[in-house]
């Protein structure tokens, strides 16, 4: 072996000579270490040998055993190979040698009293259990993971077995209520992915509030690319001293999920499905047709004859249905020798419950790993494909089925649909809306990455990762010669598509030694990044002969003279970031914890003048069960302290000419029997642009009471975002345009967090376990300006609506948070029952101006909540979680712009219009009489299961049934109080909510 290994190593030094200078050392390095350790166990009969094992029998690869004689001064690591099998090849004679057996996910254990003597080798086999105890899990954090008791961060960790229960198409939705302080939203729409928003509001950006995720190690990956069964377990780093290690991408947050991977000598098949009706949940009381005719009668009107067929149509009825969906999963892994494998397949089917909408997702994932030279070096494959088909309609479809006529039908005698074309305001029949209109999407995204880990020496880790990420994104829309959108054009097809590119490359060095009482950990790493965006074209044509071929070929359409091609606004960018990163970790007597960490960031996409950014953050803890004192308190087994402050930034929602000057097509104008585009700068350049900076201080304690009975933890934060970017009036003397994209203003969150898990029955036959959380955050504008820059308000949400046109309901000013309600405020009615309004000096009138606008609410909510239970009886399983929220407000614009007694003639209007005077022709008005509570308290899931245990080993069947949103508790009057808190204008039903499901769902897993 050692004569291969060296004519190995001089073949290698050949292959060296060839290469650059620096790369020769490097190389020549890492070969003689190699070459040292190898002969080294060539030369070593072994003293000390063993094999790991899990509860079940299966060897454990990867595996950290430490031997330690304080008298003799001796302290060694190595780790177990492929087979679970160690080994030490040179100990001193002596006696109380102490093993110490560690591995991530499993409780350490030590060996105490064993005795080296020459001749007589020690065997062990150690048997290692799974972690049962909250601080001794394992967390995922950047580069790397570790227990959670040496975690001085924010961090809550989820695992599989508190994952959310449903029809989920997307894997944040596993997360929604069970994490303190994450707040996520989402409608019933199969393909919306909601918001997601962590410790409140920090950015006036649209795009650029959600977290930043990691998937498997791998920055910014599309989790498109996950199918939840494929999740083990969800990490949420909060403070900025666990997110500062990502730097400018991380000041929401960020999300990082485990997959499922194979462990060597294990072999695994598994298989998931199951099915699911879906119902509208609620529906909006609108007047029947006989109720409309009757409250038209009483207040002496009536329909046009033309309005009335004699039919009472329910159009929420019509639009809806029962959704089917459905869920397969097949997953298997396995391994020989020093490989390692795995793979899973996913398909999705997502009928949505308003006709016409539908998502259908198809994820293929595998992964190989190999070890070689005694499990020294690491190499990793893993390949990742989404394919999802959406289908959608149009938005007016939401509005007009509560608005459209009753006393009409689908359709009239000869066939064709109800219209009435000679309406205003987009009044369409929404059946129409979805039979006659074409909205297909598909999203393909391709995910290869690749590792390898090469232990230098047993303290020290080198580690590269590369990763490319492609995504194609197309669009494909067609208005046929019946619809309304597009009306008398004969057909109008729309067709583009989009490639996305994501190169990344990481690089980094881990080093971990202890020293007596003294423990060291040591990150160095560098990282490289380029994303491609914006790759692709659009075309429309229209006048089509007729709609066999939809969108299929617009090359067919015959449009006439003057109608120009859409080419849609797409630009190829490419950006790149570069980072160098470091972070240190020490522990003193295993009971104080110290953690620094520092980030240099720079990004093509800021201005010239600030391309570089530094993120830096510290944090200290104290094991405060560790100490000598605690002895007296024994019902304390876990309490450890943590305070974290740190720097990260944002960099999301830009593209690479935000700082640039653009020039585009200034004006089209008619000459010479042609259009001709002019071309003039259209983007002021911005060499002072940069990114905007999260600084956040963190105060923690994590405790465990009562031998399990009792965990949990509690987070005081302070959050500051600075640097805000946004869009800046400026004069034209100095600038080419009026705007300037810049920095200038600050955002605060402050809040508290609290966790509390129990166990407050645990036996062999029963177990029931409970975990409560709650959060609390006041979000403030602290200022929109600098000595640059100056605005004092930001109006928003311009919703529109009869004589409301300009009108703002939303505001963004300093001493408010984001999110602020800015309407007219409702004084009653007068003697005639006409709606009266407060002036600016609060006298009623029913002539109200902009004015007369005033504060009237919070879209942020006070309290987000959820509290999950499971039981266990035997072979069954039950649990069900409740959620909320507290203290918001939500501006329910829909009911107010169908709240018009006077229009009833021409569209429907709601039950609730029957307590207005028929003369009151101001009862739209968007006022706080329209500003309601959004508290609510949602029955999400229960799921009921049943296991098999069957005969073969490690093999099991389980049956389940799910039910979700089975009730919501709740003042609102709208469809549902979960609506959107993402972007600028949270908190605002405006006539386009698809509506919250409740579903039902049959499942089955097995596993061989």
């Amino acid at each position: 072996m050692k004569v291969l290994w060296l004519n190995f190593l001089s073949k290698t030094m050949i292959r060296i000579q060839k290469q650059k200078q620096f790369g020769r050392q490097f190389l020549v390095l890492l070969a003689l270490l190699l070459s040292q350790q190898l002969v080294t166990g060539q030369q070593n009969t072994p003293v000390a040998s063993g094999i790991v094992q899990n509860e079940s029998g299966e060897p454990l690869s990867g595996v950290s055993i430490k031997v330690v004689n304080r008298g003799l001064g001796v302290d060694q690591t190595t780790s177990t190979d492929a087979k679970g099998s160690f080994n030490f090849g040179q100990l001193p004679v002596g006696n109380s040698y102490s093993f110490i057996v560690s591995s991530i996910g499993y409780d350490t254990k030590q060996l105490d009293g064993y005795a080296i003597v020459a001749g007589k080798p020690v065997s062990l086999t150690v048997t290692l259990t799974e972690s049962s105890t909250e601080l001794s899990q394992i967390v995922v954090v950047g580069y790397g993971s570790t227990k959670r008791e040496n975690v001085i961060g924010a961090v809550q960790s989820v695992t599989k077995e508190s994952f959310n229960s449903g029809i989920f198409s997307s894997p944040a939705e596993l997360l929604q209520g069970k994490v303190a302080g994450l707040n996520i939203t989402k409608s019933g729409d199969p393909n919306n992915k909601g918001s997601i928003i962590l410790r409140g509001p920090s950015t006036l950006r649209e795009g650029a509030q959600e977290p930043f995720y990691v998937i498997d190690g791998i920055p910014g990956a599309s989790i498109d690319l996950v199918s939840p069964d494929d999740i083990v377990s969800v990490d949420v780093l909060k403070d900025a001293s666990s997110t500062a290690i990502y730097g400018s991408r991380a000041a929401n947050g960020v999300i990082m999920i485990t997959t499922r991977k194979a462990t060597a000598g294990q072999s695994r098949l598994s298989y998931s499905v199951y099915g699911a009706a879906e119902q509208v949940s609620n529906t909006i009381d609108m007047l029947s047709g006989p109720q409309l005719r009757q409250y038209l009668e009483d207040n002496g009107k009536s329909l046009n004859a033309s309005d009335d067929d004699g039919s009472n149509t329910n159009w929420q009825d019509e639009v809806s249905r029962t959704g089917m969906s459905q869920n397969h999963n097949l997953s298997f892994m396995g391994g020989m020798n020093n490989t390692s494998y795995g793979a899973s397949i996913n398909y999705l089917k997502n009928e949505g419950i308003i006709k016409g909408t539908s998502l259908e997702r198809f994820i293929f994932r595998s992964n190989v790993q190999h070890r070689e030279f005694n499990d020294r070096l690491k190499l990793s494959l893993s390949l990742s494909n989404s394919t999802s088909n959406k289908v959608d309609v149009d938005e007016l479809v939401y509005s007009n089925m509560l608005k459209y006529l009753p006393t009409v039908g689908v359709k009239r005698a000869d066939g064709t649909y109800f219209e009435d074309w000679s309406r205003t305001r987009n009044y369409l029949n929404p059946v129409s809306l979805i039979d006659n209109n074409t909205f297909d999407g598909k999203n393909k995204t391709f995910l290869v990455s690749g590792q390898a880990e090469l232990k230098i020496l047993d303290e020290l880790m080198y580690t590269v990762n590369v990763s490319s990420q492609d995504e194609q994104l197309s669009n494909d829309i067609y208005y046929n010669r019946f619809s309304g959108l597009y009306q008398n054009v004969n057909g109008r097809a729309v067709r583009n598509t989009i490639n996305n590119t994501k190169k990344i490359l990481e690089t980094y060095f881990n080093y971990d030694k202890g020293f007596g009482d003294h423990d060291l950990k040591l990150l160095a790493g560098y990282s490289w990044q380029e994303d491609k965006l914006g790759n692709g074209f659009q075309t429309t044509n229209q006048g089509f002969v007729n709609d066999e071929l939809g969108y299929n070929n617009p090359g067919l359409g015959d449009p006439p003279a003057g109608v120009v091609v859409d080419y849609g606004d797409m630009r190829i960018q490419t950006q790149r970031i570069i980072s160098f990163y470091g972070r240190v970790n020490y522990a003193y007597n295993s009971r104080y914890l110290l953690q620094a960490s520092v980030r240099r960031d720079g990004s093509s996409a800021f201005g010239k003048n600030n391309q570089w950014g530094y993120f830096p953050a510290g944090s200290v803890g104290w094991l405060i069960h560790k100490e000598k004192f605690m002895e007296q308190l024994p019902a304390i087994q876990e309490l450890k302290l943590r305070v974290s402050y740190g720097i990260s930034g944002n960099s999301q929602g830009f593209d690479a000419f935000t700082s640039t000057l653009l020039y585009g097509s200034a004006q089209r104008f008619y000459y010479n029997g042609a259009y001709i585009n002019a071309i003039g700068p259209f983007q002021n350049a911005n060499p002072d642009l940069k990114w905007e900076r999260t600084a956040m201080f963190n105060l923690g304690v994590d405790f465990g009471l009562f031998n399990g009975l009792i965990s949990g933890s509690v987070d005081i934060y302070d959050k500051r975002t600075s640097d805000l970017i946004w869009t800046y009036p400026v004069s034209t003397t100095q600038y080419f345009v009026n705007q300037l994209t810049a920095n200038a203003g600050e955002v605060s969150n402050k809040g508290i967090e609290v966790l509390l898990n129990a166990a407050p029955i645990n036996n062999n036959n029963f177990t029931w376990r409970t975990s409560l959380n709650f959060s609390h955050n006041k979000s403030n504008l602290e200022s929109l300006s600098n000595d640059n820059f100056e605005l004092p308000l930001i109006y928003t949400a311009e919703l529109g609506g009869k004589g409301q046109s300009g009108n703002s309901s939303q505001i963004v000013k300093e001493g408010y948070p984001i999110g602020t309600f800015y309407t007219w405020r409702y004084a009653g009615k007068n003697e005639n029952g006409v709606t009266q309004i407060y002036d600016k000096d609060g006298n009623p009138t029913t002539a109200p101006s902009s004015s007369d606008f005033a504060y009237t609410g919070s879209a942020q909510p006070k309290l987000i909540y959820g509290w999950s239970n499971s039981f266990k009886y035997k072979d069954f399983d039950f649990n069900f979680f409740l959620r909320g929220v507290y203290g918001n407000k939500i501006l329910n614009a829909t009911l107010a712009d169908m709240n018009s007694p006077g229009e009833a003639t021409f569209t429907n209007i709601p039950v609730f219009t029957l307590g207005e005077s028929p003369v009151d022709n101001n009862a739209y008005y968007l006022s706080d009489r329209f500003i309601e509570s959004g508290s609510y308290l949602r029955l999400d899931n229960a799921t009921l299961g049943y296991t098999f245990q069957l005969k073969k080993k490690n093999s099991s069947l389980r049956l389940y049934t799910t039910a979700n949103n089975l009730f919501v508790i709740t003042d609102y009057r709208g469809i549902d109080p979960e609506v959107n808190m993402g972007g600028l204008t949270p908190g605002i039903d405006n006539g386009n909510y698809y509506p919250k499901t409740r579903s039902f769902i049959l499942g089955l897993n097995v596993t061989f």
